[in-house]
């Protein structure tokens, strides 16, 4: 009997406890973040991993830093065959690298080099990238440049959102792993060093990224809110109050006598937004500050009555 660790937080991990348990490992325990506040009214919420591990009757441990935790003695004492890991937000020290026989692996949501880091997937929407991937890896002290083992590709379809490439990748990624463990437990994986030549690095998302810059050509924005829906989101202002941008769709506007950010266009289902290059975006989905998200039309039936061609987002 092969004795895992998993280490995981999102909705991205849950496939892949779930697959493990069902495969037959032995889970000696799940590793999560700590419950967080969510929402306006600040309930405090389990991570879904946590959620679905106590679902499976799995022992939980929630190390607010892991590093020189108590939580990081006991899984030093737990002596686990395996540690796996996707998603789990903390780097893990060299104390617990070294713990498994096996080694420590992760399911990145990259085809690395590309794309290390926290953000992968928000990443290469945001570039738009028309593939992306997962690795399976072995895990080393420098973030996300161990050994590949395997990977696969995933493609990215124009109207993907990040939201969409989650679960696309995280199913990937489940199935890939399936595919992946029995070469590792019987030692016949392949392992191939990373080019760090071609490595590229998808930090955290920072509010800056969240801010749209209308003088961006149509595509560069368009790419921008559908990388960052459905969470951060991509923002913008209007008279001093911040806009949350859900969804919008590229059209083709004569439009080169606006400034970027001006609304060129209004109609009962419809808002056109001038960008840079002489490219314009179609708003479908936004939240004005204060207010619920809405449709378009909805919107401009109601609190957005008031706007006018000519007005400008900042």
């Amino acid at each position: 009997m092969t004795n895992i660790v998993f280490m995981g937080t999102p909705d991205f991990s849950v496939p892949v406890l779930s697959m493990l348990v069902d495969e037959g490992y032995s889970i000696l325990a799940v590793v999560t973040q700590p419950d967080r506040p969510v929402g306006r009214k600040r309930v405090l919420t389990p991570p879904p991993v946590k959620e679905e591990a106590i679902r499976l009757g799995l022992d939980v441990l929630q190390p607010e830093k892991l590093r020189g935790s108590d939580e990081l003695k006991k899984l030093v004492e737990m002596a686990p065959d395996l540690i796996v890991t996707a998603a789990y937000g903390q780097i893990l020290p060299k104390e617990l690298l070294d713990v498994p026989r096996l080694g420590c692996i992760n399911v990145h949501a990259s085809l690395l080099p590309k794309y290390r880091g926290g953000a992968p997937i928000h990443q290469a929407v945001m570039d738009g990238e028309t593939e992306t991937g997962v690795t399976i890896m072995y895990m080393a002290e420098k973030l996300d440049a161990g050994d590949i083992i395997s990977q696969v590709t995933v493609p990215i379809k124009e109207n993907d959102d990040t939201g969409m490439m989650f679960d696309a990748l995280s199913a990937a990624g489940t199935q890939l792993l399936k595919e992946t463990l029995p070469s590792i437990l019987n030692g016949t994986n392949k392992r191939i060093p990373q080019n760090e030549s071609e490595a590229t690095f998808a930090h955290n998302i920072s509010r800056e990224q969240e801010r749209i810059d209308w003088n961006k050509p149509g595509e560069a924005i368009y790419n921008q809110i559908r990388g960052l829906h459905p969470w951060p989101n991509a923002y913008t202002t209007f008279l001093g109050d911040n806009v949350k941008m859900y969804k919008a769709e590229k059209v083709h506007r004569n439009s080169a006598a606006w400034q970027p950010g001006t609304i060129i266009s209004i109609d009962k289902d419809e808002m056109i937004v001038q960008c840079g290059d002489d490219t314009a975006l179609s708003i479908k989905e936004l939240q004005p500050a204060g207010k619920k998200r809405m449709a378009i039309d909805v919107f401009l039936n109601g609190v957005g009555s008031k706007w006018q061609v000519g007005d400008r987002f900042e």
